[in-house]
């Protein structure tokens, strides 16, 4: 069985905000061009589509792509940076932690080769008790991996 987390709306609103400004700054770059340039006011009808169609992107991605997958098999880890290994299977997990890196709270998957993977508690748009304890359960089942500490 599969679940899915999606981004917090804090950070998902700031995603698109992010988006939104960028959009916009290239419709007022567009306008001051023709402006002095005296080109094609087309010139600013097809930036502010392209600004349309970015942010519209951003916000179908936001709502369509999970944050945080888990299923039977292992994990994946999308949106975030610096997250550290974004996918692995469940087996390939030696142990997991909790950690608050720079005090962000943050649940830290070990892998058996020495990586991990880092996932801010406040970027996954579900409680944070709910999130370790499916964490706790999916490591349960796996083979020979260690509970959650702390």
């Amino acid at each position: 069985m599969s679940t899915t987390h999606r981004l917090a709306a804090p950070l998902a609103a700031r995603l698109v905000g992010s988006v939104l400004v960028v959009a916009a700054i290239l419709v007022l770059v567009s306008t001051v061009l023709v402006a002095l340039f005296q080109w094609e006011p087309a010139f600013v009808l097809v930036a502010g589509l392209l600004a349309v169609a970015a942010v519209a992107a951003t916000t179908v991605a936001v709502r369509r792509r999970p944050l945080l997958r888990l299923d039977d098999a292992g994990y994946r880890v999308s949106w975030v940076r610096g997250t550290g290994v974004k996918a692995a299977a469940w087996t390939d997990v030696a142990d997991a932690v909790t950690a608050a890196p720079s005090g962000i709270h943050c649940v830290v998957l070990r892998l058996k080769d020495g990586r991990t993977t880092s996932i801010p508690v406040a970027a996954v748009a579900t409680d944070r008790d709910a999130l370790v304890a499916e964490l706790r359960e999916r490591l349960r089942r796996g083979e020979g991996l260690r509970p959650l500490d702390g």
